[in-house]
């Protein structure tokens, strides 16, 4: 009388990030940066005051997309004794609950362009990955990586992967860090979270016993010591085999226009039909604060 489900439903980056309120199915926010500091900054005595141009906010924008699963139970599966579950219809919709997170979690890691969306075409949100642009780390092989033409627009051009190495991985920390970013977060899938664990800055940890009992030896590294902080390593199932994604997720958001609801449907027979929907976007506040190393191998 028991249900064994061994499914993953850790989104780690949807759980990371934080959330923020729609109000439009093009939802807009502003970007703005400070002018390079110069050494040139040196006043006459007296002179008069000029005053410098204006330098305008960047409005940016991603469009929501609506997400939604529906079950349907017949009148004579709700009324049986079933094993496992007393209900059926809050069996199914749990389940579809947890798939609806991890739905959005593998479309906010997917090489997802935006889609404005008609009467017969759904709109889609940009990912990540079409907004990471400035700080990037990518091959440069028989086929070269591309950046997004146009961030919060475009999708990536995949190119000739190349073997994860640590120097890839501080190269885009940098890159993050003089943008202005303070990366906490480094996402990779697993099979990459492997080499992670190998790089030489955490190769010299280990549990050490001083009782001649048993020791434990650490083959795994959950946290990056950069020169810049540190950095938590989080292994993401649902991501792209390819990509490590270094991220501030003091800057991303899911902004939702119509946060997870459940809608009872109208009845057409001996059935109950319920949606579990919602419609929300991708906030990348300032794709700056975020940076990626493509085109990756674990071998």
């Amino acid at each position: 009388d028991v249900i064994y489900d061994i499914s993953p439903q850790d989104t780690p980056i949807m759980s990371s990030i934080g959330k923020s309120k729609a109000t439009a199915v093009y939802h807009e926010w502003q970007t703005d940066t400070l002018a390079a500091a110069t050494t040139a900054n040196a006043a006459v005595e007296g002179a008069d005051a000029d005053a410098a141009t204006l330098s305008p906010t960047t409005r940016v924008g991603n469009y929501t997309q609506i997400v939604q699963k529906t079950v349907q139970v017949s009148g004579t599966l709700e009324a049986v004794d079933k094993a496992g579950r007393k209900s059926e219809k809050a069996y199914q919709l749990a389940k579809a609950s947890a798939e609806l997170k991890r739905d959005i979690e593998a479309i906010i890691t997917a090489n997802q362009g935006v889609t404005v969306g008609n009467s017969t075409t759904a709109r889609q949100m940009s990912s990540l990955l079409s907004w990471i642009k400035t700080n990037t780390n990518k091959g440069s092989g028989t086929t070269a990586g591309t950046d997004p033409t146009t961030s919060g627009v475009s999708t990536r051009g995949d190119g000739t992967t190349r073997t994860f190495q640590e120097s890839m991985l501080k190269d885009v920390v940098q890159k993050v860090f003089t943008s202005g970013g303070t990366p906490t977060l480094l996402v990779v899938p697993p099979a990459l979270k492997q080499v992670v664990s190998g790089f030489q800055g955490l190769s010299q940890h280990r549990y050490n016993s001083d009782t001649g009992g048993q020791i434990t030896i650490l083959a795994g590294a959950d946290l990056y010591q950069s020169d810049f902080g540190v950095i938590q390593i989080v292994p993401n199932r649902f991501m792209r085999s390819r990509d490590a994604l270094v991220l501030d997720p003091e800057y991303a958001a899911l902004a939702y226009l119509r946060p997870f609801q459940t809608n009872e449907l109208a009845r057409t027979g001996d059935s109950e039909k319920t949606q579990i929907l919602a419609e929300l976007t991708l906030e990348v506040k300032n794709e700056a604060a975020h940076g990626g190393v493509f085109d990756l191998s674990a071998t």
